[in-house]
């Protein structure tokens, strides 16, 4: 019988085999790429050390950097590590605490959450130096180890299955509690700009600084304090969620403050958001050579740096997003009971996990909030700043009507908003967008230039040409609004007047309102009023003889039933009423369908008679029709003559007005 290998069994058919099969092997290359080339600066690197020590329920951690950048040193006061702690746990790539460590796997003796999770942190230190010792204290033993990238790659070349680091001699070891890394033979290239961004940058990456996490770094005999993260101290409006809560006193800055929820009503009960998000009053205030950009929102978990900028995955791209910074916490990312999302750096996330799905869709519905808010308080706040720099544009302000008062203010504060550093350029700004704004009023459409005000090269699209813009303008009028008037005031014959007006009422509804002048009709809603019987084609006798046509429009918002009655015709108020309220309640169940269930709805009457109650009790006829809806009325062929004249008379006069805003803008 042939003598068999120890490792070697008989099978049931009597051949030889092995216990295991088959077999997966780990080569030593593989710390190339989970530690030596993972990280790409020191303060990832410094990271992973920092969360060890805060793992290992250190009070203190304290980082020394070689002035020549020769070496780095950390040293904890945490509970240390024996050899067999350093072998087991230290040395072993991939021991997972949480999952391994019955008595403090997932918080520690201090009831502290563990942030460690994967095992590979510790390798992150190759990445910034090639010689590394480590020395460790625990219930009085003391010993310690030296590795070096050279005797990993030469154990690679031997094709040896592990790497055995060499022991520091006695006389090397001098730590007495906790643990210290020595790194030495530093890449150079990946130190940074020294200790004081090193500060900033690792203050941005952990939530339990300070006192009241009894958790305390210092960098080269400087503290890493929570205000060197540069972000709290510039922010102008202020967002928060959860518990927490600014010092008091310490954000003199803040001018707007509102709390936000901090959970949807579906999630999880242990399911919650908490920190701030912000916004500056200028963008350039988050990206300057001391604090780095700060445009962006953080993420942690667990207290420590989880994501570095969340609102890159956001996509929004409105003009507010360029003020953002913030810190949030969502510790259910790095739930113990569920997968671990994180990436081998710990620096992004697995975008796929629902959780993360979940946190991106919280975000957005908080930030529609944020610049819901952050609109009305940049109006507010600009606005006033404007006005107390600028007399002359207070002048302006004073100058319009109540209806145009909020839309101009809404221009400065989005024109202020603009990135645009220089104070000339920003007065040039307001000097052109108030000629624009005035220009745009005539037409009608002031509030649709406000909206097209985004960013600099948009608005100096738009105000580029003065001459083209005054051009467009006149002509506007000379093709439709002055032809128009003309051919009511050349009519005399009632029955003319009607076809005239039938002929342009409806594609010309700025004869009604001139702020209708961009109102639109839809097809799709003309077929379910008729469905409803509102706009009918089969009309009864009594009908023809009243009704000349009906339309439907919208405009902003606003539904817009008009209907155009015969010349002749004399109507009562009653009918009219009743009429009235019969497309209001048809067309407002069509809405409520469509989810509008406050709609904005006016009906208009155009006559050629006047009603008996309009010369007995106008007062009944007024209320009568707001009734209806609010904004509802009769209007007479006569007087929509007269408001065009007045309305084309209002552009003539235009021209003085403009020489009077040359002076207001030259003042600026």
């Amino acid at each position: 019988m042939t003598d068999l290998n120890e490792n070697q069994v008989v099978s049931g058919d009597g051949q030889a085999g092995y216990d295991d099969i088959y077999r997966m092997t780990v080569d030593l290359n593989v710390l190339d790429h989970l530690g030596i080339n993972l990280y790409s600066n020191i303060a990832a690197v410094l990271t992973e050390a920092v969360a060890n020590a805060w793992d290992a329920d250190a009070e203190n951690v304290v980082i020394s950097i070689d002035p020549n950048g020769d070496w780095i040193e950390i040293i904890d006061d945490g509970i240390g590590m024996n050899v067999a702690d350093m072998n087991d746990k230290y040395l072993r790539v991939g021991y997972r605490r949480r999952e391994e460590d019955a008595a403090h796997g997932r918080t520690t003796a201090k009831g502290r959450q563990v942030m460690g999770r994967k095992g590979l942190g510790k390798l992150s230190l190759f990445s910034i130096a090639d010689r590394i010792d480590v020395q460790s204290s625990k219930d009085g033993e003391a010993h310690g180890l030296r590795m070096s990238v050279d005797g990993i790659k030469e154990s690679v070349n031997r094709k040896e299955r592990h790497y055995a680091p060499d022991a520091l001699p006695a006389e090397e070891i001098d730590v007495t509690k906790g643990t210290k890394i020595v790194l030495r033979d530093i890449k150079r290239q990946r130190l940074g700009r020294g200790a004081a961004a090193l500060r900033k940058r690792l203050a941005r990456r952990f939530s339990v600084i300070g006192e009241l996490y009894d958790f305390k770094i210092m960098i080269d005999g400087q503290p890493v304090t929570t205000e060197e993260r540069g972000d709290l101290p510039i922010v102008q409006f202020l967002w928060t969620m959860g518990d927490f809560e600014p010092e008091p006193g310490s954000i003199p800055q803040v001018k707007e403050h509102e709390k936000l929820p901090s959970r949807f009503d579906g999630w999880d009960e242990d399911w919650n958001v908490k920190g701030w998000i912000g916004t500056a009053r200028k963008p350039k205030q988050l990206d300057s050579e001391d604090t780095g950009n700060l445009n962006g929102i953080v993420v942690f978990a667990r207290g420590r740096l989880f994501h570095e900028n969340i609102l890159d995955k956001v996509n929004d791209g409105r003009l507010y997003t360029k003020y953002l910074t913030g810190q949030i916490e969502a510790d259910f990312l790095d739930d113990d009971d569920e997968p671990d999302i994180a990436t081998s750096d710990r620096q992004r996330v697995q975008e796929d996990d629902p959780r993360y799905a979940q946190l991106i869709a919280f975000l957005r519905s908080r930030l529609s909030q944020v610049e819901r808010r952050w609109t009305e308080w940049r109006r507010k706040h600009e606005v006033q700043d404007a006005q107390e720099t600028s007399p002359a544009l207070k002048e302006w302000f004073d100058s319009l009507p109540e209806g145009f008062r909020k839309s101009a203010e809404t221009l400065i504060a989005k024109l202020s908003a603009l990135p645009v550093d220089e104070d000339d350029d920003r007065k040039l700004l307001y000097r052109h967008g108030i000629l624009a704004f005035e220009r745009m009023r005539i037409r009608g459409s002031a509030d649709e230039f406000v909206e097209s005000v985004h960013d600099v090269d948009k608005l100096l699209s738009v105000l580029a040409d003065r001459d083209a813009l005054e051009a467009s303008l006149y002509r506007d009028i000379v093709k439709s609004r002055l032809d128009a008037i003309k051919d009511f005031q050349e009519i005399v014959d009632e029955d003319a007047k009607e076809k005239v007006l039938q002929q342009y009422l409806f594609d010309h509804l700025w004869l009604l309102d001139p702020a209708w002048e961009r109102a639109t009709d839809s097809q799709i809603m003309e077929s379910r009023l008729a469905t409803e019987g509102v706009i009918v084609d089969d009309l009864t006798e009594k009908e023809k003889l009243g009704r000349v046509d009906i339309a439907y429009r919208t405009n902003a918002g606003k539904h817009i039933i008009v209907e155009l009655k015969k010349a002749g015709r004399k109507m009562k108020l009653l009918e009219l009423q009743e009429q009235g309220q019969t497309y209001v309640d048809k067309l407002r169940k069509i809405l409520a369908a469509q989810g509008d269930a406050s709609p904005n709805i006016e009906v208009i009457f155009v006559v050629g008679k006047p009603v008996d109650e309009e010369t007995n009790n106008p007062n009944r006829v007024k209320s009568s029709m707001e009734a209806i809806s609010p904004g509802s009325r009769i209007v007479h062929y006569d007087s929509l003559i007269a408001g065009a004249q007045t309305s084309y008379d209002g552009y003539l006069k235009k021209s003085k007005e403009l020489d009077r805003l040359e002076k207001i803008v030259e003042r600026l």
